[in-house]
C-alpha cells in the first residue's frame, strides 16, 4: 500500500507480490481465498501487473505462482468456492499429493524426523517403543502430516524413561467418517498392494489388535506379524496362511 492510503499507513509497504518479484509466491489453501481476492489474483495473472492500495499506477510483476489446497479443486469450482477461470489459469502443472495413509513408509520416516527434531531441541535421546512403530505404520492419519506431527509431540511429552509410545488413546475422539470401514482400489492395483492395504485397514479398525484383526481376516496373528516384519525388511517365520 501507499503511504497515507488508510489510517495507520504511515509509510509505503511492499506486499507479497512486490516482495516476490522475479521469484516464487506460494499461495496455500487457494480454495479458501475470498472471492474478491480471487478476482484480483486473476487480474494479476492475466495482465502481469498490480496496483498498490491507494496507488494510481499499475506496476509490472514477474512472479511464478505455486498454489495448494487440501480440497479437490474441481469440486471447489463446482460448489462456487473457486472461480473456474482462476482454476484453469493456475492449473498449468498439476501435482496431486496422495494422503499420508497411501504413501507407504512415509509416516514412519516423517515420525522419525519429528522425533529427532524434538530430541535435538531438548537435548534428549527418546526412541519409539516397538508398538508405537506398528501404530504409526497402520494408522490412517486423516489429518495427514499435521496430525502425525502433533501425535509425535504429544507422545514425546508423555514419554516415560525415554520411551515414546503412541496409541489411539492419545487422540481426541473423531466423528466416524464414510471411509472409516471401506477401502477403494483403482483398476491396476496389484494384489500385493491390495493385501497390504486390507491388512492395515483391518488393524486400524480393531485398534491395532492383531488377534482380532487376524480372526476377522481368517488368518493367524503370526501371519500378520510376518507381513508387518516383511514390510520393514525384518526376518520372518514360516507357516503363513494368507
Amino acid at each position: 500500500h501507499e503511504k497515507g492510503s488508510f489510517t495507520g499507513a504511515v509509510s509505503r509497504h511492499a506486499g507479497f507480490l512486490e516482495q516476490a518479484q522475479h521469484g516464487t509466491l506460494f499461495l496455500d489453501e487457494i480454495t479458501e481465498m475470498a472471492p474478491a481476492l480471487q478476482t484480483h489474483l486473476l487480474r494479476v495473472l492475466d495482465f502481469g501487473c498490480y496496483r498498490r492500495v491507494g496507488g494510481h499506477a499499475d506496476l509490472p510483476v514477474e512472479v511464478r505462482i505455486v498454489s495448494a489446497t487440501n480440497r479437490d479443486p474441481r469440486e471447489a469450482v463446482a460448489s462456487g468456492r473457486l472461480r473456474e477461470d482462476l482454476y484453469y489459469r493456475l492449473c498449468g502443472f498439476d501435482i496431486p499429493v496422495p494422503p499420508l495413509r497411501d504413501r507407504e513408509g512415509d509416516a514412519m520416516r516423517l515420525a522419525d524426523a519429528f522425533l529427532s527434531e524434538l530430541n535435538v531441541r531438548a537435548g534428549t535421546r527418546h526412541a519409539f517403543a516397538p508398538e508405537a512403530l506398528d501404530f504409526i505404520a497402520n494408522a490412517s492419519w486423516p489429518g495427514n502430516v499435521r496430525e502425525l506431527r502433533n501425535a509425535v509431540q504429544r507422545a514425546y511429552i508423555l514419554a516415560d524413561d525415554g520411551v515414546v509410545r503412541l496409541s489411539s488413546q492419545l487422540f481426541p475422539q473423531r466423528p466416524p467418517s464414510e471411509s472409516a470401514h471401506t477401502i477403494t482400489f483403482t483398476v491396476g492395483t496389484s494384489f500385493e498392494e491390495m493385501e497390504r492395504r486390507i491388512l492395515r485397514k483391518t488393524l486400524q479398525h480393531y485398534g491395532n489388535n492383531r488377534r482380532r484383526a487376524a480372526a476377522a481376516l481368517g488368518i493367524t496373528a503370526r501371519t500378520i506379524r510376518n507381513r508387518l516384519a516383511r514390510e520393514r525388511g525384518m526376518p520372518v517365520t514360516d507357516d503363513e496362511d494368507l
